[in-house]
């Protein structure tokens, strides 16, 4: 089993950046790649962005490219979000995700990912 933890979330006004992070505990020497997702009200889960934890810089959605930049420390097994440029639009609950099946390339959909944090809000005012 893995366990995952976000924070960073808050309140940040558009045009401005929030960091989050997600901790990974347990079984971390199971996961292949992990990645962010987020939910906006009244809306489904959409992918954010995702990394394998070996190799790999990152890959995004159409929705954040160029803003948000994906990373991870592997000593600390710890999973960042760095979110510049906000946008109003970009408020929602954001998710952590990990998954352990190996394949080569990137998950970005729900179903690919084997454990979720329980996730951490980020609003954006305009």
């Amino acid at each position: 089993q893995v366990q995952l933890v976000e924070s960073g979330g808050g309140l940040v006004q558009a045009g401005g950046s929030l960091r989050l992070s997600c901790a990974a505990s347990g079984r971390t020497d199971s996961i292949y790649s992990m990645g962010w997702f987020r939910q906006a009200p009244g809306r489904e889960r959409d992918f954010v962005a995702t990394i394998r934890m070996i190799g790999g810089s990152g890959y995004y959605g159409d929705s954040v490219k160029g803003r948000f930049t994906i990373s991870r420390d592997n000593t600390k097994t710890t999973l960042y979000l760095q979110m510049n440029s906000l946008k109003p639009e970009d408020t929602a609950v954001y998710y952590c995700a990990a998954a352990r099946v190996y394949s080569g390339r990137y998950y970005a959909l729900e179903d690919e990912y084997d454990y979720w944090g329980q996730g951490t809000q980020v609003t954006v005012s305009s």
